[in-house]
């Protein structure tokens, strides 16, 4: 009977624990800057390589492609008559 109890606390504890945030990186933007520190984190907002490069100079951080960024395409127009 203690032993069934006790699992059941275990995994209550187990589910009661702080949620996760699934995706670092931000799908929006091509380009991730991932800052290296105590607290290390990505900070996805840059439209180039060139850009984020630039504003990470002097930082104890590096520039990577977004993984997860989804490119779309423009629609295309179709120039045959009806």
């Amino acid at each position: 009977m203690r032993r069934g109890c006790l699992a059941f606390v275990v995994i209550g504890l187990l589910f009661a624990g702080g949620s996760a945030r699934a995706q670092t990186y931000d799908p929006r933007y091509p380009v991730c800057m991932q800052i290296y520190g105590p607290v290390g984190y990505f900070d996805c907002r840059y439209g180039s390589l060139e850009q984020c490069k630039y504003l990470a100079v002097g930082r104890s951080a590096s520039c990577v492609v977004n993984p997860y960024f989804v490119q779309t395409k423009p629609a295309r127009r179709s120039t045959r008559a009806n």
